[in-house]
């Protein structure tokens, strides 16, 4: 035994030091990982074969630790550091030699590559990081972020400390566009701090805020650290809920749980959207009450003024919060009246299987009483009252083939109950009067004509949808009803659409919010996952940036603004139409609609490949496509490396050592506390992709396996590392800002600058620990 050390705790050193090792030698990261790995698995082998290395484990053939378990404690807690006493005997820390561990990890990582970056069930996730990546850098290099620092320092500068309020809006606008801590932080210290400092701000709160601002791509959806920590905690949730299950009695998570263990990168967004507003708002806020209280160090600044009409505060008021305020809230209180709904009368060919009662109640004595400690005697009541009634009413109904008189029936009692007003028209109107309203706001001083015959076409619309349209009208003949009442309607969003592109703040402001929005919003509502939202997001940031280029050239950006519109139209037709044509029996309108949808579809593609013209022959697009390789490349090595090193740490049961360490603590609380202090202090030397990779999947199997919810566990996580990238003296964020900031900023003025802004995370971190709800609500509210 070296320094009276346990052989396992012996090895965790070796692992650290080379692990630390070689990412201070300067190697790169993505290889110097696997290195650590290869090397730190010699070093304990050679000292293991030279009997150096010495195990103590616990005899579990000894009278006291059979008596320990007839007094009715469970063998997977009893440990060294729970019951220090118990007798021991020694074995060397690879009980069946270094071969044998050798040869186990070269197949496991073989196992792992296939499964976790080759073809595994998490390939399709892991895609996302490529795509959020691209549309990050793409918006990044296109200069975008350029535009709208500019115009939010015109907006929010005549404000105290408006000028640092714009970078957190920006911020966090770039955090929901990139994801990446980096580009954020590296873009808004270059655009951003030199105007700071020239308009009389505090090298401190600039340096601060920008720093801040720039970690919020940690937490705000799409954040890839989100995408990459939910691609495992899916997994180690699952098994580690199912270990639970195990040890409870129970056969599996979802008799013991009563809900199947799961959790996916959609709900983790859900979950983190109102964490990374809170801290967003925190910001904000210290930079307003900074400059009331310090006006000389954060003064008003007006930043020039833009070609926008001026608008008084009363329409402002009224056009730009009242209205839109007003038809979301009267749609939402239609729905919630039955006014507005699906008008969809489609009913499957089986009935519906019977509900089954709220819990398992044909299980085990001992299953039962894990049960009832977790759900509370009442629950249990209530699901075996349920199973009775569902016993005395011959089973749970089982589903069966509808008779033509059933179906029929059931389409009857559909079309009865179907609201007058369909989802689909209403969200068109919504979306057709939130334009027309807002094109009223920006030029009060314009002729309200085509405005006014718009917000008619939209009335026209409803009316026509009220009287002529029902739930069984054909789509094609919805087409030709709507079709004069929307032409009249675009003829005013089109007027609208032109007055909005002439406002600053909106032609800058309002691209990259309905690329956010379309990306963010068919992730949280469910209408897909991850991976194809992120390829919208990637095929929407170079369009986005190919126009900003026509622009800048004096070109016509046409046929980009017509592949908008055409994935529109797609989106519009098959919400509508069935464009399946590979059945027995196809209508004519189906396949009118299916050509409609395909030349939609080429012209869209063909608008995609002239942005990525456009975009090479600017000399954009290469960059682009070589820093996305890049960073790709680095996290799929680092995966790489990362499972090998893991798997070192396995072979000599340093994980189980660590995990039973962990265990051995009665209070969860006590048990997340630690962890979130060793990954808080692992941040200021470890990159958030090495944590993930190595330390989540050591510590997971406990923080995951007991009674937490698995969203507000990652979250907090995420937002603790986020804290870490912030703190001095090693916070990464800080060393981005450090080379690019000019040379009168020192490194004293960056952290002193940034030590407000980690008591502001310190106390979101004790809000999300002591009101959960902020992680979990969002979730509840929108489901899966």
């Amino acid at each position: 035994m070296l320094f009276g050390l346990d052989g396992v705790e012996i090895g965790l050193i070796i692992v650290f030091l080379c692990l630390f090792g070689g990412i201070l030698s300067g190697f790169p990261v993505a290889f110097a990982i696997g290195g650590a790995g290869v090397i730190s698995f010699g070093i304990i082998a050679v000292l293991d074969s030279a009997g150096m290395l010495v195990h103590h484990a616990i005899d579990t053939s000894s009278d006291a630790y059979n008596a320990l378990v007839a007094s009715g404690v469970k063998e997977e807690i009893i440990s060294v550091f729970r019951y220090p006493d118990l007798p021991t005997y020694a074995e060397p820390v690879f009980t069946r030699g270094w071969e044998t561990a050798l040869d186990r990890n070269i197949s496991f990582i073989v196992n792992r590559m296939n499964e976790r970056v080759l073809a595994g069930q998490s390939i399709e996730t892991l895609l996302a990081v490529l795509m959020f990546v691209l549309m990050g850098i793409t918006l990044e290099r296109s200069k975008i972020a350029n535009d709208l620092l500019t115009t939010m320092a015109r907006v929010f500068g005549p404000l105290p400390g408006g000028l640092a309020v714009s970078v957190v809006v920006v911020g966090a606008f770039l955090a929901a566009s990139t994801g990446i801590v980096g580009a954020t932080v590296v873009t808004m210290g270059l655009l951003s701090l030199p105007t700071m400092l020239r308009n009389g701000y505090s090298p401190e709160l600039s340096t601060g805020v920008i720093a801040a601002s720039g970690t919020l791509g940690q937490i705000i959806p799409p954040s890839i650290v989100i995408v990459l920590l939910g691609t495992l905690a899916g997994d180690l949730y699952s098994a580690a809920q199912e270990g639970r299950a195990i040890e409870a009695g129970c056969t599996d998570a979802l008799t013991y749980l009563g809900e199947p263990a799961v959790v996916s990168v959609g709900t983790l967004f859900q979950a983190a959207l109102l964490p990374g507003i809170m801290l967003a708002g925190l910001y904000a806020l210290y930079a307003f009450g900074y400059a009331m209280m310090n006006p000389d160090k954060a003064p008003a600044v007006a930043m020039g003024s833009g070609s926008a009409e001026v608008i008084t505060r009363r329409e402002g008021f009224t056009w730009f919060i009242g209205m839109p305020v007003a038809l979301i809230a009267g749609a939402m209180m239609l729905s919630s009246a039955g006014v507005i709904g699906s008008q969809s009368v489609a009913v499957g060919s089986y009935s519906d299987i019977g509900q089954a009662a709220t819990l398992r109640t044909n299980v085990s004595a001992d299953c039962q009483e894990s049960m009832i400690d977790l759900h509370g005697q009442d629950a249990w009541d209530f699901a075996i009252n349920q199973q009775l009634d569902i016993d005395a009413s011959g089973g749970v109904e089982e589903s069966r083939k509808l008779t033509d008189e059933e179906i029929a029936t059931a389409i009857a009692q559909k079309v009865s109950d179907a609201p007058p007003i369909g989802t689909g028209v209403a969200v068109l109107a919504i979306l057709m009067a939130l334009t027309l309203t807002t094109g009223r706001g920006v030029k009060p001083s314009a002729n309200h004509e085509p405005i006014l015959i718009g917000i008619a076409g939209v009335a026209l619309m409803i009316v026509v949808d009220l009287l002529l349209i029902g739930p069984q009208t054909s789509a094609s003949m919805t087409v030709v009803f709507l079709l004069i009442p929307s032409l009249i309607a675009l003829y005013g969003c089109k007027e609208a659409a032109i007055r909005m592109s002439q406002n600053e703040l909106i032609k800058v402001v309002f691209p990259p919010l309905v690329l956010i929005i379309a990306v963010l919003g068919s992730i949280l509502g469910g209408i897909t996952n991850p991976t194809p939202a992120a390829a919208l997001g990637a095929a929407g940031a170079i369009m986005l940036a190919a126009y900003r280029k026509l622009q800048d050239e004096g070109g016509s950006g046409k046929i980009i603004l017509n592949s908008t519109f055409a994935v529109v139209i797609m989106i519009l037709i098959g919400v509508n139409f069935d464009l399946r044509i590979n059945v027995s029996s196809v209508s004519v309108e189906s396949w009118i609609a299916f050509f409609f949808a395909q030349a939609a579809y080429l012209y869209a593609a063909f608008g995609l490949i002239y942005s990525c013209y456009v975009l090479f022959r600017t000399g954009v697009l290469s960059p682009v496509v070589r820093e996305t390789a890049k960073v790709t490349s680095m996290v799929f090595t680092i995966l790489i490396g990362s499972q090998l090193l893991n798997l070192v740490v396995i072979s000599f049961g340093g994980e189980h050592y660590i995990q039973l360490f962990l265990k051995s603590f009665d209070s969860e609380f006590t048990v997340f506390l630690i962890v979130m202090l060793v990954l808080f202090v692992l941040g200021f030397v470890l990159d958030f992709l090495e944590i993930i990779y190595i330390v989540i999947p050591i510590v997971g199997p406990v923080i995951y396996g007991g009674t937490f919810d698995p969203k507000w566990v990652t979250i907090m996580i995420a937002v603790n590392l986020q804290t870490s990238f912030l703190t001095p003296p090693f916070g990464f964020a800080l060393f981005y800002l450090r080379g690019v900031a000019p040379k009168e900023v020192t490194t004293a003025h960056i952290y002193r600058g940034v030590v407000p802004f980690v008591l502001i995370q310190v106390v979101g971190l004790g809000l999300l620990w002591f009101f959960p709800a902020i992680v979990t609500i969002v979730p509840a509210l929108i489901g899966n």
